[in-house]
């Protein structure tokens, strides 16, 4: 690519999530425009693309990414088409930014590793976008420091007004816990070594059958001890919230008291209510950083490494919460690419 041209962007997937990144691209971040876009629904994909000149709409991702003016790739299908995806972006060779998870298990996503390494360079970026998220990276900086010490537990609060009608008692883990398994190892500088899931009495405002709450403790192999509060339903707003306990100090960040009203005899503020909300500048950050590092020819941020890890630790989160018990992780040895 012409470095002095908009970067070219191919987005995969054009549902929610792929469509506030078709809006982020084409009207917020700069340097990048999107050149085509593909889902199976052939409608939804030429709905997004009508409004944005010299956008071509696919069903195919692969024939979406050999579009005329395509530089880069943005996978924002369902986890299940990842692989394939990320495959068809390596035959091209074109660099990635793809949601999570990078795929829905270690084995594909060993595959995936294996097939990057076959390039011989890093291509892909995991959007595991609570690292650019304003408090976390204060929280990581602050930790990176050494004024607190050495961390010794970390614990995290993930709440969700409402699951949506699809969801099961094991996505709690592999779909919203699968950002804390990233937070704690970014964060720690730590691999997780095991997991277990306990699980308290089901809140009468979860659908019947949904394991909702859960407690996951998660080990590390840096000696500290990380737990998640998972709860899908609490029915009064959306919250991330972690507290880092190091020898010599605490931080906490996500309380979200940005704004406190006092008034009426009152005090207070409010609580987001949706991801995409307590998320969006998080969001916008994530892809401008992407886009500004490919066009200098580099590949920053989340690896396929950590896509892995955390595909495998979720893996073992399910296990342990279908059949109790501490359930250890199994990690392959870190390839030099990614160390």
């Amino acid at each position: 690519m012409n470095r002095r041209e908009p970067l070219g962007i191919a987005v995969i997937g054009t549902g929610r999530m792929g469509a506030d990144h078709v809006r982020r691209i084409d009207r917020t971040i700069g340097g990048a425009r999107v050149a085509a876009v593909a889902d199976v629904d052939a409608e939804r994909a030429a709905a997004v693309a009508a409004d944005i000149e010299g956008c071509t709409a696919h069903t195919d991702p692969a024939a979406a990414m050999a579009a005329p003016g395509v530089d880069a790739v943005l996978i924002a299908s369902p986890g299940p088409a990842h692989e394939a995806a990320l495959l068809a972006a390596f035959e091209h060779d074109l660099p990635v930014l793809c949601e999570k998870p990078l795929t829905p298990d270690a084995a594909s996503a060993l595959r995936v590793m294996e097939a990057e390494q076959a390039l011989g360079h890093r291509r892909v970026q995991v959007g595991f976008m609570r690292r650019y998220d304003a408090e976390y990276v204060r929280l990581k900086s602050l930790l990176d420091t050494g004024q607190l010490g050495r961390p010794l537990m970390l614990h995290n609060r993930h709440r969700n007004v409402a699951s949506p009608p699809y969801f099961t008692s094991s996505m709690l883990i592999s779909d919203s816990v699968a950002h804390e398994v990233d937070a704690t190892r970014w964060l720690l500088g730590h691999e997780i070594t095991a997991v277990t899931v306990l699980r308290p009495a089901a809140s009468a405002g979860a659908p019947e059958g949904l394991r909702d709450p859960q407690f996951v403790v998660l080990e590390t192999d840096g000696g500290a001890l990380s737990d998640v509060e998972i709860f899908v339903n609490c029915g009064f707003g959306y919250q991330v919230q972690a507290e880092v306990v190091c020898e010599r100090g605490t931080a906490r960040i996500g309380d979200g008291h940005a704004l406190v009203t006092n008034m009426a005899g009152r005090w207070g503020g409010t609580i987001t209510q949706d991801w995409s909300e307590r998320f969006a500048q998080a969001y916008d950050d994530e892809v401008r950083a992407w886009v500004d590092s490919t066009r200098r020819g580099e590949v920053t941020g989340p690896s396929v490494w950590d896509g892995y890890a955390a595909a495998a630790v979720c893996e073992a989160g399910v296990r342990a919460l279908e059949n109790g018990g501490r359930v250890e992780v199994g990690l392959v040895d870190k390839p030099a690419l990614y160390r």
